[in-house]
């Protein structure tokens, strides 16, 4: 099982002058449970090198237990140290994507060619697609039968109402729940910063921070599955 994850190494929040990135909860819980599940993992940004971490997320009310984790582990700070560059980066040499969000990746990977024809890739080739939180925003230019990926895809996203709670719905490009809706997406959502994640074929979506754990799960059982469907069909 090799898993293919790509960050943000955008930094800047809009127009605020604060710091953004990825949130750290969302790269670090899908990390763990592609790793303890036996994936190999392969990290990459536009950048390459340390993707941004959102300051927000590492505040001491913000912590969970990936995070002590990742705290205590040299090996994981190495490998999210040490990004490849994402232009370099070939379907044909992964099972599946995962993308981390925070607010970085509405100004990096959201219009990124490099990021659009390489789901576009992934998804024509049978294989599955995952986002968590803002990263389903990177899906909102990527088309598969020239229709939009999302449409007709029951999808989750952060939530307008999650958004606002955040007071930034007038500093991102756009609103992920919004621009799903407006692509077509059969966007469902739960509260606010409750665990919810979705699995439409091989589209995987989660609403928040607290579903990347779910949404990193939910795409280590569908490529199970997929393995156990290959195994039995060979057989």
């Amino acid at each position: 099982m090799k898993i293919l994850m790509v960050f943000t190494s955008h930094d800047i929040l809009g127009n605020t002058g604060r710091k953004t990135g990825f949130w750290l909860e969302e790269g670090a819980a899908p990390y763990y449970v592609f790793r303890d599940a036996g994936a190999e993992l392969t990290l990459a940004s536009p950048k390459g090198g340390q993707p941004p971490v959102d300051p927000k997320s590492d505040l001491p009310e913000n912590q969970t237990e990936a995070m002590a984790r990742f705290k205590q582990d040299a090996a994981a700070q190495k490998d999210f140290a040490s990004t490849l560059k994402l232009a370099d980066m070939r379907s044909e040499n992964f099972d599946a994507v995962f993308y981390p969000g925070g607010h970085g990746p509405m100004w990096d990977l959201v219009d990124n060619p490099d990021s659009i024809s390489l789901i576009e890739s992934f998804y024509n080739s049978g294989k599955p697609v995952a986002a968590v939180c803002h990263a389903p925003g990177v899906l909102h230019r990527v088309t598969y039968k020239g229709a939009p990926i999302v449409k007709g895809k029951r999808v989750t996203g952060f939530a307008n109402s999650e958004e606002e709670e955040v007071q930034l719905t007038h500093v991102v490009p756009f609103l992920v729940e919004d621009e799903l809706k407006r692509l077509g997406g059969l966007y469902e959502k739960a509260q606010n910063w409750q665990s919810f994640a979705i699995t439409d074929g091989r589209l995987i979506t989660g609403q928040n921070p607290a579903s990347s754990t779910a949404g990193a799960q939910a795409l280590v059982k569908l490529l199970s599955a997929e393995k156990v469907a290959i195994g039995s069909s060979a057989a």
